[in-house]
């Protein structure tokens, strides 16, 4: 241990840890202007490959992505039935396609799902732009061009120090107002500006490498994933409520700092373990060496990641993300999404589930109580749900509100919720439905009163 302590921080091991990191942080957190308002350059070369697609490119992403889900299922079920020796060989792809029964039938259901939505055959509530073609044909395009730079690029964030830098100096701050160790503040940013998909990513990969224990992964993955900046324009241009963003997203983070709060300290996340992955050691502590000051010991955490880094490794990582999210998640995503969409618009269980809504709204004084109640609940599926269905309510006030909660609920079933259920955080399908509906009430006062505050 004094070994550590007494490495000397060089100009090679400054240099290794500061420019890869800034480039993290550029690709990752810095917001730059588009045609739509801010982005991230992350999203931006995602758009830009989405456009080459049909036009440079002559294939379509639904049907790229049909075939890498369908490639999934048979190869998941050739690992589990048949075990050949080159996937029993290789530890990675053990851990991608050696999977539990559950989630081998998520995969086969995943790929059926594709298949049957990619061609229109079968019920047309499974392929419908509603179901299964809202899933395959809008949001996983985006998955996969998200993910395909997301994962290439995330070593530069996760490897070269910054995640040391930053937790050594952030402790103080993320232990006693959200219980979380400091390098949680990178994923947190990551999400909060960049996109809810990249922090499930981040925070999947640091807990299995170790950095984070159970109970910690699942707040962050819970509390933090949120939507991001863009997708919360196109959330408000919806609701027809553009010249309201500032106040929009002040309410947005007001609710959700206040969310985060409060939902490590009740349950479920409350009795998750504070064990390691696959492990019952404690997480690595905060504890920062006599001698040294918080600064200068994150530096020194910082400098010895980044020289310690093999530019190999860090190839070799990001291809490996990628075809883990690849294969891993989005199978799983229209999976479940299809599933939670299809309940959505063939059955009132939504509605059902909002009727609870209706005397709270209304003794909110909440205009059109009914007709926003079952938004409520049915962002669950999907939180562009509520938005689409609230967009001819004739109050600004209810629309607000909606837009705002539609966010701030954070657990959808169609991005975030099925990402978390195909990562290695441990939540269950019930924890995220009972974190979803503790989020509503959380931020539905504060919402109502910042929206009876602006209208």
């Amino acid at each position: 241990m004094n070994s550590t302590h007494q490495r000397k921080v060089t100009s090679e091991g400054l240099l290794k840890f500061i420019i890869p990191s800034l480039i993290g942080i550029f690709l990752f957190m810095i917001p730059i202007p588009n045609d739509e308002g801010v982005t991230i350059p992350i999203a931006k070369l995602a758009g830009w490959l989405q456009g080459l697609f049909g036009t440079a490119i002559p294939f379509s992403l639904p049907a790229i992505m049909t075939i890498v889900i369908t490639i999934t299922a048979v190869l998941s079920f050739l690992a589990v039935v048949a075990k050949p020796d080159w996937i029993t060989k290789s530890s990675f792809l053990t851990s991608l396609l050696q999977v539990s029964g559950i989630w081998l039938l998520a995969r086969i259901l995943g790929m059926i799902f594709a298949i049957l939505t990619l061609f229109k055959i079968g019920p047309e509530w499974v392929w419908s732009d509603a179901t299964g073609g809202l899933l395959l044909n809008d949001l996983i395009p985006i998955l996969f061009s998200v993910f395909l730079f997301a994962g290439l690029f995330l070593p530069l964030l996760l490897n070269f120090g910054l995640l040391e830098f930053c937790g050594t100096l952030l402790t103080k701050i993320m232990r006693p107002i959200f219980t979380l160790p400091g390098r949680s503040s990178i994923d947190c940013l990551a999400s909060w500006m960049g996109d809810g998909t990249i922090g499930v990513l981040l925070t999947s990969k640091q807990y299995e490498d170790g950095y984070y224990t159970k109970r910690e992964a699942a707040v962050i993955g819970t509390t933090f994933s949120v939507v991001s900046i863009t997708f919360s324009i196109v959330v408000l241009q919806q609701m027809k409520l553009e010249e309201y963003f500032l106040q929009y997203y002040l309410t947005i983070v007001l609710a959700g700092v206040v969310a985060a709060v409060i939902m490590p300290r009740i349950p479920p996340l409350s009795r998750k373990s504070d064990t390691t992955y696959e492990t019952e050691a404690d997480a690595p502590d905060d504890t920062i060496p006599e001698g040294k000051s918080r600064f200068q010991w994150g530096v020194i955490q910082a400098t010895r990641t980044a020289v310690d880094n093999r530019a190999s490794n860090v190839i070799k990582g990001g291809f490996q993300n990628v075809l883990d999210m690849w294969m891993g998640v989005i199978p799983i995503v229209m999976a479940i999404g299809t599933i939670a969409l299809i309940i959505a618009e063939t059955t009132p269980l939504f509605s059902y589930l909002g009727a609870p809504f209706v005397p709270i709204l209304n003794l909110m004084q909440v205009p059109e109580a009914a007709e926003a109640a079952q938004t409520m609940v049915i962002g669950f599926a999907d939180m562009f749900l509520p938005a689409i269905i609230g967009a001819d309510i004739e109050s600004d006030l209810t629309r607000f509100v909606i837009a705002s909660l539609s966010v701030t609920q954070l657990i959808y079933m169609s991005e975030v919720g099925g990402l978390l259920l195909g990562s290695k955080v441990p939540v269950r399908f019930i924890d995220l439905f009972i974190i979803f509906i503790e989020r509503t009430i959380i931020s539905l006062p504060i919402i109502v009163v910042m929206a009876h505050i602006i209208f």
